[in-house]
């Protein structure tokens, strides 16, 4: 498949493994897993669930504008919980980061993250230019 780019940005964690942080394919844009690290410093401590949801919300939007897209074109986002009773705080921070925009969302309960982090994500967007 010749019309697949693969996405790098330093503004988001490196990956751990044999993965892209993201890849464009057909003006779509696939975002694998982002963990709440800190790209400059992956060992610093987490914070609480709020940091951690504002980490991975920032480090989702520097895979984005690498890959030609924004938050804004965010069209789905699955949510990696550890503890489902941190989804409120999860959703507030959502909310304050979105705004009016709404992707469809799927949040999942799981056993502990990497870490101990408090989330994960994954996500899909459209390219900015469409």
């Amino acid at each position: 498949m010749t019309n697949l780019r693969i996405v790098s940005t330093p503004g988001s964690p490196a990956p751990a493994g044999h993965y892209a942080q993201a890849v464009v394919h057909d003006h779509t844009v696939y975002v694998a897993g982002i963990l709440p690290f800190d790209p400059n410093d992956p060992g610093a401590p987490l914070g609480d669930v709020e940091q951690q949801a504002r980490r991975v919300l920032a480090s989702l939007a520097h895979v984005l504008g690498a890959a030609g897209s924004s938050l804004d074109h965010l069209l789905q986002v699955t949510v990696f919980v550890a503890d489902l009773s941190d989804w409120g705080v999860v959703n507030d921070v959502f909310a304050a980061t979105l705004g009016d925009h709404r992707p469809a969302r799927a949040v999942v309960p799981v056993l502990p993250l990497k870490r101990n982090a408090a989330l994960e994500l994954t996500a899909i967007a459209a390219l900015a230019s469409d």
